[in-house]
């Protein structure tokens, strides 16, 4: 079993820098455009993907859904478990603003803020699930940073902890029940 993991094309609110955690924003132009390129990319590539699935927020389902129609793959109905890390009253915030309200440190003091722990509970409920449903299918996930980044980091314990850029793309396979990464954090397609 392969899971490919994207990061959903970029928003008005990455552009200026502000954390959405689980509000719901669209994509720009902008994250149109990669995910575009994405889809160009994969649709030149040897074809190992059958369906793709994505969190329920709207950037994330917007971008699995032109992949997937590019691809010709089914989308799944989407999953709330791969929502972003939710954020609380952080969620809207630039980095200098959580940084002059909760200190460098907001992580920990601002109110409603989804532990790491929380983050991979759901996301390895997910992955589970998907290895019972779908034992012989391969999946493109189509989510978000920090939930992206903590799934790595769960499954993936030896991967260097590297920020995932807007459409990054990661390729895990299943071997003798652990995830091993055949690609990570790939963004050639964006290099145009």
């Amino acid at each position: 079993m392969l899971i490919g993991l994207v990061r959903h094309g970029k928003t008005d609110w990455n552009k200026d820098g502000r954390i959405q955690g689980q509000t719901d924003i669209p994509l720009n132009q902008e994250g149109i455009s990669q995910a575009i390129s994405l889809a160009e990319r994969l649709s030149r590539e040897a074809r190992i993907w059958d369906a793709v699935i994505s969190s329920d927020l709207q950037r994330a389902n917007a971008t699995a859904k032109i992949i997937a129609e590019r691809l010709n793959i089914p989308l799944l109905d989407s999953d709330p478990r791969l929502r972003e890390r939710f954020f609380g009253e952080v969620e809207g915030t630039k980095e200098q603003e959580r940084h002059e309200r909760w200190g460098t440190n907001w992580r920990e003091v601002a109110d409603g803020v989804e532990s790491n722990e929380e983050v991979r509970k759901r996301g390895l409920s997910a992955i589970n699930d998907w290895k019972t449903t779908f034992p012989d299918r391969n999946l493109l996930v189509v989510s978000h940073g920090s939930f992206l980044a903590q799934i790595l980091a769960e499954v993936c314990s030896d991967l260097e902890d590297q920020y995932l850029s807007n459409l990054s793309y990661s390729i895990l396979e299943l071997r003798d029940d652990s995830w091993h990464p055949q690609l990570y954090n790939c963004t050639i397609h964006l290099q145009t």
